[in-house]
């Protein structure tokens, strides 16, 4: 069985959690994406990820819908090899909301590179804030 999957409990739904991830959050830019983030204490899961677009920058909900669709695709697939395994291993739980601020629409292929150096720029963050270690 495939374990790329994105369940419920790795939706970060809570309006609790979201306030404490925006006010007291690191966030760094990796264009295409904003990425906001902070360590969590009393989640299940080893990260649970909000994905938004700008309404205002993308009128069409259609457009926000495809892609949201594509970043969700791309969290999905690669979050295992790249975050999980480092989180597992220091035992850091994370919340981490990942934001569209790219001017064009970027094919599912684009997104997907970008995301994975986005997400391997997080990795490193975290390891940096988190464990205090460079590397």
């Amino acid at each position: 069985m495939n374990n790329n999957t994105f369940t419920k409990e790795e939706r970060l739904c809570s309006k609790r959690l979201i306030d404490s991830l925006f006010h007291s959050g690191s966030s760094f830019v990796l264009y295409p994406f904003r990425i906001v983030f902070c360590q969590a204490a009393d989640i299940a899961v080893p990260a649970q990820v909000i994905i938004s677009v700008s309404k205002r920058r993308y009128k069409k909900a259609v457009t926000r819908n495809l892609l949201k669709r594509r970043m969700r695709e791309a969290y999905r697939t690669q979050k295992k090899e790249i975050l999980y395994s480092f989180l597992e291993d220091h035992h850091l739980n994370l919340l981490i909301a990942i934001q569209y601020v790219g001017k064009t629409e970027l094919s599912f292929e684009e997104m997907k590179v970008k995301l994975a150096l986005a997400l391997n720029k997080l990795k490193n963050e975290s390891n940096h804030l988190y464990l205090g270690k460079d590397h």
